[in-house]
């Protein structure tokens, strides 16, 4: 995706863009992260780019990394509102993870 001038909304970990037909929601972790594929991402109902990032065994996991949401079918306060889980789900791995952070 060619992201389109500036985001719509954005948090500390998303960015949410007007693309085309979509809202796009982009995980801002996932940053550099290489789309692999774009398939349907269950989760969410919705076509999704995915990457795959290795854990310490060398396993690879499929990750979202943006989120296209018809406008004919989601409202951008829906697409806000999945935008502002995956904030507090960050913010929660954060204050666990560096607790001296912020």
């Amino acid at each position: 995706m060619q992201k389109q001038g500036n985001p719509i909304k954005k948090g500390r970990f998303y960015f949410i863009y007007d693309y085309d037909l979509n809202l796009v929601l982009e995980d801002k972790t996932k940053r550099g992260l290489e789309v692999r594929e774009t398939t349907f991402d269950e989760k969410h109902g919705v076509q999704a780019d995915k990457g795959t990032i290795y854990d310490l065994n060398g396993i690879g996991h499929k990750v979202g990394i943006r989120w296209y949401f018809p406008k004919s079918k989601y409202m951008l306060d829906h697409v806000i509102k999945i935008a502002e889980e995956m904030e507090l789900q960050y913010k929660t791995i954060r204050e666990m993870t560096c607790p001296d952070d912020e």
